[in-house]
């Protein structure tokens, strides 16, 4: 497969992003590549620092810049130049298979409604993050920020999209959907999480399991937790901001590790055609080499066309 990746993305870009491409070269198949989107000289003169071959991947120049504090839909239709621009021009056209990014996730979903298009039947695409169980296991959360203030009904499909990736991405069985709430009485909440309950209630799309509350995310209660992603992502700053104090402070171990970013690489938006992958802002070498692999293992999984097919089951 030919993965498309924006080297101008994210807060140490290029450098970062160029030695994560070269890293992520080792855990590749022969038949698979990567292109890089940037300005050709810039990605030359790094390839170049790093005693890289240029064949070693494919090219193609994008001269203009959409920043991290851009406004996305005008940034994106005004720079059609820019890497985030010509990586989604070159994935609708099929000449990449997939599309990553570290640099504006606004432009990156925006570019992934306009270009790629939602699955028939989706209203709002969404992100996810993935949570470590102190069993081992894992939690995905969605949504982490893409809808800050969505309706029930956007609530209810993002159970459906967080089942169908773990099922099909991560391989968990019969995905536990749980709602994130303030108490795990079906009456507890705010008007949004109430009537998300009701309509969650008897689900035939996912497995169900009522609400959950926070102190439940890093234990085995549930396998997908849905919130808004106005509070999903004050939840994933939180916990970014106690693995550093653990560490800092040595009270290290794996589990502590496991709640490192760089080891996810980012989160694919769910509920699209295709295959696109948003990475953290700040990511570093490891982190986009992970973010490249996730890339891959989701493409592979060929998760879109699953979830068209879970929807046209129950439709």
């Amino acid at each position: 497969m030919n993965i498309g990746l924006d080297i101008m993305g994210g807060d140490n870009a290029p450098d970062a992003t160029i030695k994560g491409a070269i890293i992520a070269l080792n855990f590749l198949n022969d038949t698979d590549s990567i292109t890089l989107f940037g300005d050709e000289n810039l990605i030359a003169e790094k390839l170049k620092e790093n005693n890289i071959d240029p064949k070693r991947f494919n090219t193609v120049h994008a001269p203009d810049l959409i920043g991290m504090s851009e406004q996305p839909i005008k940034a994106f239709t005004q720079k059609p130049q820019s890497s985030i621009s010509l990586g989604f021009h070159y994935l609708k056209k099929g000449k990449i298979d997939a599309f990553a990014s570290a640099g504006n996730s606004g432009a990156m979903v925006v570019g992934s409604m306009y270009s790629v298009e939602l699955i028939q039947g989706i209203i709002r695409p969404c992100t996810t993050v993935v949570l470590p169980k102190e069993n081992g296991g894992s939690t995905f959360l969605l949504d982490i920020g893409t809808n800050p203030d969505p309706k029930p009904e956007v609530m209810y499909q993002f159970g459906m999209l967080g089942s169908y990736y773990a099922r099909y991405v991560y391989n968990v069985d019969n995905p536990r959907v749980g709602l994130l709430n303030i108490g795990r009485e079906e009456e507890k909440g705010n008007i949004l999480t109430q009537a998300t309950y009701k309509l969650m209630k008897g689900s035939s799309h996912f497995n169900f399991v009522g609400n959950v509350e926070g102190r439940d995310l890093l234990f085995d209660t549930a396998d997908v937790v849905v919130c808004d992603g106005f509070t999903g992502n004050v939840v994933l700053k939180q916990l970014e901001s106690m693995y550093h104090l653990l560490k800092n402070r040595n009270l290290y171990d794996e589990f502590v590790e496991r709640m490192n970013y760089e080891n996810f690489g980012g989160t694919p938006i769910l509920g699209i055609k295709s295959t696109v992958v948003v990475g953290h802002g700040i990511s570093n070498d490891n982190a986009i080499k992970n973010m490249i692999l996730l890339t891959k293992n989701v493409h592979e999984a060929n998760l879109s066309l699953q979830i068209q097919g879970e929807l046209q089951k129950h439709s």
